[in-house]
């Protein structure tokens, strides 16, 4: 029987903890700058609202 690569294992958990951490703070700086997330119109809410009337 094999033995288990605890090596393998933990720089996946850590590679993952990286990319989750990079992810996050580039959410945050988004955010910071005013650009809208992946957050569509249906999650916020925004879709029950009636369409605006154009100005003139």
């Amino acid at each position: 029987m094999a033995t288990p690569n605890y090596g393998y294992e933990k720089r996946q958990k850590e590679l993952a903890k990286k990319r989750k951490k990079e992810d996050k703070l580039k959410a945050k700086a988004d955010r910071k700058a005013g650009v809208p997330g992946d957050a569509s119109p249906e999650d916020s809410g925004a879709g029950n609202q009636p369409p605006v009337p154009p100005q003139r």
